[in-house]
């Protein structure tokens, strides 16, 4: 698996939380709870493993696919606003329906512009086996990302890569406490992610 499939494979995880999501009835509150805990994770774990690892890589061969790149973090800037939104909205919010739906929606845009514009862009900037040793560095990058969205903090390493350790521990122990409050809560079903593996000896191609 190379970068782009692994961030693909994530797309569509998301993708099938959201379609989830609107398959639910209208009353379905606490599986829809459920379900929005399950998209903030995701959504902040790619986000995380973009900005550290995908983003300053593509950004490192300049002209258009640097201007692209930015147009993303201001994208996921938005995003990363309307997550932490929705981290404790009760799904009986007035707004919490809505705030979903919005997110779904420049999530799902964000997506198609990265599918349809970067990725093809990035396939010709880079070699096969730069894009493998790069998803590598993805999956290490994700075992320690953030779980929670963190608008204020960098996007950019160096900043990131060390607010992003901090706020990787401070997640751990807001995860825990969420999980006691609604353990008694009927679980919504989950969707697992992929599995990946880390081959030895993969070297990063993250440059700063």
């Amino acid at each position: 698996m190379d970068a782009i499939a692994l961030l693909k494979a994530d797309h569509k995880m998301v993708e099938t939380l959201f379609r989830r999501f609107e398959r639910a009835g209208r009353n379905a509150r606490k599986m829809k709870r459920r379900l929005v805990d399950q998209i903030v994770r995701e959504l902040a774990v790619h986000a995380a493993i973009e900005e550290q690892v995908f983003y300053p890589t593509v950004r490192s061969k300049g002209g258009k696919l640097e201007e692209m790149i930015l147009l993303a973090l201001e994208e996921h800037h938005v995003a990363k606003w309307t997550l932490k939104e929705l981290e404790d909205l009760p799904p009986d919010a007035e707004r919490f329906e809505a705030k979903v739906l919005v997110l779904m929606e420049t999530i799902r845009n964000h997506i198609a512009e990265e599918e349809r514009e970067i990725f093809p862009q990035v396939r010709k900037a880079f070699t096969p086996a730069e894009l493998k040793a790069m998803a590598q560095t993805l999956i290490v990058a994700k075992r320690a990302a953030p779980t929670r969205p963190h608008p204020r903090a960098p996007d950019t390493p160096p900043g990131n890569l060390v607010a992003g350790t901090m706020s990787a521990v401070l997640d751990m122990g807001k995860d825990a406490v969420q999980a006691l409050r609604r353990r008694r809560t009927p679980k919504a079903k989950t969707v697992q992610p992929q599995a990946t593996s880390t081959a030895p000896g993969a070297e990063s191609v993250l440059t700063h």
